[in-house]
């Protein structure tokens, strides 16, 4: 029970090394999340896709225990499509993020509750871009801007610095340049490439892969 105790304590650990980043502009979101898949002191690849699209204009970025991580992600997609089909139409972003709290919420009372950790960006045409914070702790808050991971640690300081509303793709994609180089130069780990996609009244769109600027 003890060695089952360090072992989770470890992983829980290692699992902040990973890092998603969330960010709204004007008439959209932004989400990126680092490519590497690791266990213990492996990276066993460095192309994985921790972003999961919910429907035509949801996207929910997803760290933690790589098995919880995946099932809870499907889960939540599944059941988002299922009300869908049951009702003729999509949940908002914010019905989402409520319907995806509830859920943490229930398993965090269970004996096998999920840890992850997931940042939710969609788009609505009635409230516009909307970005939500979830933690394994079923915490739920919407935000300018997010980050989940050690990564925070470097990160959020630099939005609190160089955020403004209403700022436009060239801005956005800047400030998380910023983030990724600050990063790679300060966190021990080497994240290497994000994946970086947007949400917006199009859709979802996948674009550039973003590295580290090379010093």
């Amino acid at each position: 029970r003890i060695l089952c105790s360090h072992f989770s304590c470890f992983a829980k650990y290692f699992v902040k090394m990973e890092c998603i980043i969330g960010i709204k502009g004007k008439d959209f979101v932004l989400i990126a999340s680092d490519t590497v898949a690791a266990r213990s002191i492996v990276a066993m690849k460095h192309d994985a896709d921790k972003t999961f699209q919910m429907n035509d204009n949801l996207l929910m970025a997803v760290t933690g225990e790589s098995g919880d991580a995946v099932q809870f992600a499907e889960y939540i997609a599944k059941n988002i499509q299922l009300y869908k089909m049951r009702n003729g139409y999509e949940l908002s972003p914010s019905a989402a993020a409520n319907f995806t709290r509830r859920n943490m919420e229930d398993s965090l009372r269970s004996r096998s509750p999920y840890y992850v950790n997931l940042l939710m960006g969609g788009f609505d045409e009635e409230q516009g871009p909307q970005l939500y914070y979830l933690d394994y702790l079923a915490s739920m808050v919407s935000v300018p801007f997010g980050v989940h991971g050690y990564g925070s640690f470097f990160c959020l300081s630099i939005m609190d610095r160089y955020y403004k509303e209403d700022m436009n793709k060239e801005e956005v994609l800047e400030l998380l340049h910023r983030c990724i180089d600050e990063i790679q130069k300060r966190f021990i780990v080497n994240l290497g490439t994000f994946k970086v996609k947007m949400v917006n009244k199009d859709g979802v769109n996948n674009l550039e892969d973003l590295k580290p600027t090379k010093s």
